[in-house]
């Protein structure tokens, strides 16, 4: 079969993926039929957008077993999955590049924004030290999962933090080499790029969605956990999907019925103010990570998500919004005293 007789999204997919895991994957997913119309010899930024959202799901229901059985269970029912937005953190030093990587959000803004995203939102976490942004897809915005980006600052806590976020992120290296970043500077340019140069790229850009920092030393995981759930999840895991979620009808109904046949469910339901976005969360799978004595260690790893949006009376269109104190409860999810 040619590429021309298939999406654009399809033949991106097969090519990083390989075709059987590939069409799993996207046979898991609801998919705007408009994104999957497009095909040929070209790839709009759209297209390669959802590509790579495609691949990223896939790759955290590799590493979150909870996750996995879930959409083989909603499969089983005969449902599909929205996939409504992922999640990644980064660490911003007080000033300059993280290691060989640009510091915070910047590493995935440079992705983000030639792909066709923007910022929709920023959502200040003070609680935990770090900012949180909302991109979403200006194409498709309801249908092009959102990203939500967070940054932890490293200035905000002591000196003892800095030198040990300094010596475990410093080691960081930049996974995009110079084909990948043409590619993103035509996207950035209003330009599409050919289906053979789009497949090239693609497992690249995607290996930004991962650790780029050696392991860390075991003494300074711990000291970054002393102060900061989140630093040392980013210590283990970089820039890994930290969640993937689910847009559903009713969050709270499903909530009971996972709860009751005993999935590993966050215990409170999570309301944004307005009462329109309501959010929970499994807890975090444990997996085991490297550290730099050589030591393989259980620590909380990514998790699934399940949202359900109501419409937003003032558009009359769906509430795409997030909110602080939604985002602060589900980060909790990763915390090291959630995992087992």
């Amino acid at each position: 079969m040619s590429n021309e007789n298939i999406s654009t999204i399809e033949a991106l997919v097969v090519a990083t993926l390989g075709k059987d895991i590939a069409r799993q994957t996207l046979n898991m997913l609801t998919i705007n039929p408009a994104l999957l119309a497009e095909s040929g010899n070209s790839v709009s930024r759209a297209a390669f957008a959802m590509a790579m959202n495609v691949c990223l799901f896939h790759d955290l229901l590799v590493r979150v077993p909870s996750g996995d059985a879930y959409v083989a269970d909603t499969l089983a029912r005969g449902g599909t999955v929205l996939f409504d937005h992922g999640a990644l953190r980064a660490i911003r030093f007080p000033e300059g590049p993280t290691g060989a990587l640009p510091g915070g959000e910047d590493a995935f803004t440079r992705i983000f924004l030639p792909l066709g995203f923007e910022m929709a939102a920023l959502y200040p976490l003070e609680r935990l030290r770090m900012t949180g942004r909302a991109y979403r897809h200006v194409d498709y915005p309801e249908a092009i999962p959102q990203f939500f980006l967070s940054e932890l600052h490293v200035d905000r806590f002591d000196a003892e933090f800095g030198e040990a976020a300094a010596r475990v992120f410093g080691t960081s290296r930049d996974p995009l080499d110079d084909a990948a970043k043409a590619v993103l500077a035509r996207y950035a340019a209003g330009e599409t790029v050919s289906l053979a140069d789009a497949m090239a790229v693609l497992p690249t850009i995607l290996s930004a969605f991962d650790r780029q920092h050696e392991p860390p030393a075991f003494d300074d995981y711990q000291l970054l956990l002393s102060r900061s759930n989140e630093a040392a999840w980013i210590a283990t895991e970089g820039n890994a999907f930290n969640h993937a979620t689910d847009r559903v009808a009713n969050v709270a109904a499903l909530a009971d019925r996972l709860k009751a046949e005993d999935r590993p469910m966050k215990e409170k339901l999570e309301i944004s103010a307005t009462g329109r976005v309501r959010q929970t969360a499994f807890r975090a799978d444990s997996v085991e990570r490297p550290f730099a004595d050589g030591e393989l260690r259980m620590v909380p790893g990514s998790f699934y998500e399940f949202i359900s949006r109501d419409i937003d009376p003032a558009t009359g269109r769906l509430d795409l919004a997030f909110d602080t104190g939604n985002a602060t409860g589900i980060f909790a999810m990763t915390s090291a005293k959630e995992a087992k």
